[in-house]
């Protein structure tokens, strides 16, 4: 259940950053509230899973693939570059998250 708890974080947090980009400096409405309300329920959420889950673990989960998803948001779907170098970036964000769980399971 913790996992699921955490997987609404992060879909909160992709929900609210992409409806930020939106926003133009919160000067729209609804992206605005979009992105005020996805912020607290995933720190809402993120805060009941760390009741079962290490900070380390949780917040390097919760942060990676938020980051790795929307990188990939942001070059499938608003034209950023998809660069070698970008693409390394997020592969290294995701290899991080995958070593530190393995860390975490001992």
């Amino acid at each position: 259940m913790v996992y699921v708890t955490l997987a609404g974080a992060i879909l909160s947090e992709i929900l609210a950053t992409t409806a930020m980009k939106y926003s133009e400096g919160f000067s729209r409405l609804w992206p605005s509230l979009v992105t005020t309300a996805g912020y607290l329920l995933a720190f809402a959420l993120l805060a009941q899973t760390l009741k079962s889950m290490s900070v380390g673990t949780a917040y390097a989960i919760w942060s990676g693939a938020g980051t790795a998803v929307i990188a990939a948001i942001g070059m499938v779907f608003l034209g950023e570059s998809a660069s070698a170098a970008k693409l390394l970036g997020v592969s290294l964000v995701i290899a991080g998250v995958v070593v530190l769980n393995l860390d975490g399971a001992h």
